[in-house]
């Protein structure tokens, strides 16, 4: 499958002031590769602090790397002239974790969806309100004559989320960024939201790249899994190469940690991840999950950053456990 977006060794690092005169390197992002074919959806999993929110503004090219390539449908994002970042934002799009604050609460769905119509001179007025009825449509909102008149406070937040999905949709992309999208709403409209991206993917072709904290939820709706942790990304594969055959010890405690649906196990005290996420402007050396890790090797772990090894062609690895 040909590639639709590639990131290659790509480190995000930013100054973060420290005290009244210092300041401090946080290691965001530190090395990330990925491949995403067309009308793929691969899902970044990690805790919070991973670096998967950051990494996803730099593909929306919100953020500037401070080394490696993101190249976009074979052309190099950083190297976009400021004239054509329109012309790529109509390809890339976002929808993002809270669908509140990521709207204007003084503007009506009508005037939320036209902005970007407006913003890149597509249609006339008439071309624009049928694209826009069309969007509420294709996000299952109906009556959309009267959805366009209301205001964000005034729908639930399962409604809110798919008018932020219809504002991405409206300019056609290739990518979709969706970061947390069902995360801030009720669990009946989370199973519904994904469903719907499903539909949609399939009958417009996008390619989804879909940052969670939920790997259950990853597992139903991705083609591909990145568990990412402290701003690397530590096993890739298929949802049923990591979901039934976890190899990092960083994932299996991610799997462990799911709630289970069976009420025979609801007094069974979950396992969870010892300990808290490294501080990204003081990272461990070498392996950085080796302070909580349960098979951490003496002299290996704490001192020699692992490699990524390929075990097979669909699971891909970074731990001292499975160099060899």
């Amino acid at each position: 499958m040909s590639s639709i977006l590639r990131v290659e060794d790509l480190k995000i690092y930013y100054k973060a002031r420290k005290g009244i005169f210092g300041s401090v390197q946080i290691k965001a992002v530190d090395g990330v590769s990925l491949n995403v074919g067309y009308g793929e959806t691969i899902a970044i999993v990690g805790e919070s602090g991973s670096g998967k929110t950051t990494l996803g503004k730099a593909i929306l090219k919100l953020l500037d790397p401070t080394s490696g390539r993101i190249i976009f449908d074979d052309q190099d994002i950083n190297l976009i002239r400021t004239s054509d970042v329109k012309k790529f934002r109509l390809q890339v799009q976002g929808v993002f974790q809270d669908p509140y604050s990521s709207m204007n609460a003084f503007m009506s769905v009508k005037q939320i969806l036209n902005e970007p119509l407006a913003i890149h001179n597509i249609g006339n007025k008439q071309e624009r309100e049928q694209r826009i009825l069309e969007a509420l449509t294709d996000v299952n909102l109906f009556p959309a004559d009267e959805i366009i008149q209301k205001y964000p406070h005034m729908l639930s937040g399962g409604q809110r989320q798919r008018i932020g999905l219809a504002r991405a949709l409206i300019l056609r992309p290739k990518l979709i960024i969706a970061d947390e999208p069902v995360s801030m709403i009720d669990a009946s409209s989370r199973a519904e939201i994904l469903y719907l991206m499903r539909e949609l993917q399939s009958k417009f072709n996008i390619t989804f790249l879909f940052i969670t904290h939920d790997i259950a939820t990853a597992r139903h709706f991705s083609d591909k899994i990145a568990v990412m942790y402290a701003g690397n990304i530590v096993e890739y594969g298929s949802p049923q190469t990591i979901i039934n055959n976890p190899l990092h010890p960083y994932t299996q405690a991610l799997i462990k940690s799911v709630p289970s649906t069976n009420p025979i196990n609801r007094l069974r005290m979950r396992e969870v991840i010892p300990g808290e996420p490294p501080s990204p402007s003081n990272p461990p050396t070498g392996c950085k999950f080796h302070p909580r890790c349960p098979s951490f090797i003496s002299g290996t772990c704490e001192s020699i950053e692992p490699i990524s090894v390929r075990l097979d062609n669909d699971h891909q690895i970074s731990c001292h456990l499975w160099t060899d």
